[in-house]
């Protein structure tokens, strides 16, 4: 990879990190290609370098939620091989990338980031339903070994597991930072594996 390519890579990767920040603080409504520019320390025509337009740069900013999110899924599928390891480690992992980086409920589920636009829609769609998905692939893998029961249905399992998260989220965002996401997940993982788990591994 040419050092200009890397270049242009990382700058991309602070606009959309830039335009996940304005997101996470002030809402949708209040991002502008200035705003993005000047939290990243650029003149905006810097910005329109990269992109032509800020439906353009929220494309982005939703490409490295997508990223971010399924990465720890094929980190954690690498360095564990238990499926309930596996789920509370991704728990743990996103519980953290949420707290980091709290646009992205906004971003994900917010209807005024896709209601102009189809692409965009079909984008958050992908990104709920792959990450869902592997989530399920990680379920049945614990039902064939044993260690989730085999009777729960593995989609009902992964929106539920996914649902852990979500609602802390936005907890932390109206408390203006006071509610512990992290916490939350953790005390919330022991309730969730006791429903999913085998009852001779509890």
């Amino acid at each position: 990879m040419s050092a200009q390519k890397m270049d242009t890579e990382i700058r991309q990767e602070q606009i959309a990190q830039a335009t996940l920040d304005i997101i996470g603080s002030h809402g949708v409504r209040a991002l502008s290609i200035a705003g993005i520019a000047a939290q990243i320390g650029v003149v905006p025509s810097a910005i329109y370098r990269h992109f032509q337009s800020k439906a353009d740069v929220l494309n982005a900013a939703l490409d490295l939620v997508r990223d971010r999110l399924l990465s720890n899924v094929t980190l954690v599928r690498e360095e564990k091989t238990d499926a309930l390891e596996r789920l509370h480690t991704i728990l743990t992992r996103h519980s953290r990338l949420l707290q980091e980086n709290q646009a992205i409920p906004h971003i994900v589920f917010s209807e005024s980031i896709f209601s102009d636009s189809i692409e965009r829609k079909a984008k958050v769609k992908s990104i709920i339903t792959t990450y869902l998905r592997r989530i399920e692939k990680i379920v049945r893998e614990g039902q064939q070994a044993g260690r989730i029961r085999e009777e729960l249905d593995p989609t009902t399992v992964a929106v539920t597991f996914m649902g852990i998260i979500l609602p802390g989220a936005i907890l932390r965002k109206v408390t203006d930072g006071a509610f512990d996401v992290t916490l939350h997940a953790e005390k919330a993982w022991k309730i969730f594996r006791r429903g999913i788990s085998e009852t001779r591994h509890l």
